[in-house]
């Protein structure tokens, strides 16, 4: 009998049916790392959204099989530690494809149509003062027309790239693996930052992506374009971009930051950061959402036990 240990649950509101095998479930809401290795300790099988699983904690975990990330990245997982011990990893793919998509053009068109300042202006008293019918102190600029930039091409990346055409946007793409999708423009990354209107990053943080975009990268960004940010926080030098914001070069619309939550004193949660929107990791959050994730997440768990394990990592 599998012993079935979920480490947050409290991150995923949803209905979580239980597994077709035989097992015993333990839900804790929410898990500290330093009471990781006793809340695992006898399971053959932890589900985790995203607490970390270190190396060192692993080698105390001699009947741990199987990890079920609930969540599409892994790197709160030392792959390698769990490789070495025979334990199989299984991730969440592909749930995501309508939330974080739209969240990426709510961040795009609240900067694009200058939403947030508008808003304070009506709040403030400046449209019932106006000397004409309308407000338009602040520059406001259409999506139609101008190239999205996408960093990134699997599923998330031509899902933003579907909802640009729509707008029509002129979208170009940047990505390491061969592009076999007809009609797609690809660029080389210093064209697709000289020229691109927007930026959206749709990539896993690994050693060869963290930090991809730094105070080189923004300096060679097109002036007023936008970055987007639904991935990793860690894909983006989070001190250079507040200093490039600061000099009003570029906007940005982020959903992550490299450290969640973030401490007092971050760089990106200064109040005088103009043109910038940031969202509390929820992207990816919305119900319908959710829902997707914890049945796949069964379907993980169901998989390993008939032994025809998918999603593997």
């Amino acid at each position: 009998m599998h012993h079935i240990v979920f480490l947050d649950r409290d991150s995923i509101v949803a209905d979580l049916r239980r597994p077709a095998f035989d097992h015993a479930w333990t839900d804790h809401p929410a898990t500290a790392p330093e009471h990781v290795v006793e809340r695992l300790r006898g399971a053959t099988i932890c589900v985790t959204n995203k607490v970390p699983i270190r190396a060192a904690q692993i080698e105390q975990l001699p009947d741990l099989r199987m990890i079920a990330v609930a969540a599409t990245g892994t790197d709160n997982i030392d792959l390698a530690a769990a490789r070495a011990r025979g334990i199989l990893v299984a991730n969440i793919r592909n749930y995501s494809l309508n939330t974080v998509p739209e969240h990426c053009f709510m961040l795009m068109l609240a900067l694009r149509r200058r939403l947030l300042d508008y808003r304070a202006d009506v709040a403030a008293g400046r449209w019932s003062q106006a000397p004409r019918f309308c407000l338009f102190d602040h520059p406001i600029r259409d999506l139609a027309g101008s190239t999205l930039g996408i960093v990134g091409y699997g599923a998330l990346g031509q899902a933003v790239a579907r909802i640009g055409r729509a707008f029509g946007m002129e979208v170009a793409v940047h990505t390491r693996s061969p592009l076999a999708a007809a009609g797609v423009r690809a660029l080389p990354w210093s064209d697709l930052l000289r020229t691109a209107d927007v930026v959206s990053l749709h990539l896993p943080l690994t050693a060869a992506t963290r930090h991809l975009i730094g105070a080189p990268e923004l300096a060679a960004m097109k002036p007023g374009a936008l970055l987007i940010n639904t991935a990793r926080g860690g894909l983006v030098d989070e001190a250079a971009l507040a200093t490039a914001l600061r000099s009003g070069r570029i906007a940005a619309g982020f959903d992550v930051l490299s450290q969640e939550p973030p401490p007092p004193g971050h760089p990106l949660l200064a109040a005088d950061l103009p043109n910038f929107l940031l969202t509390p990791h929820n992207a990816w959050a919305s119900r319908d959402a959710m829902q997707t994730l914890a049945d796949m997440l069964v379907d993980n768990l169901d998989a390993f036990a008939a032994g025809t394990p998918r999603n593997v990592i």
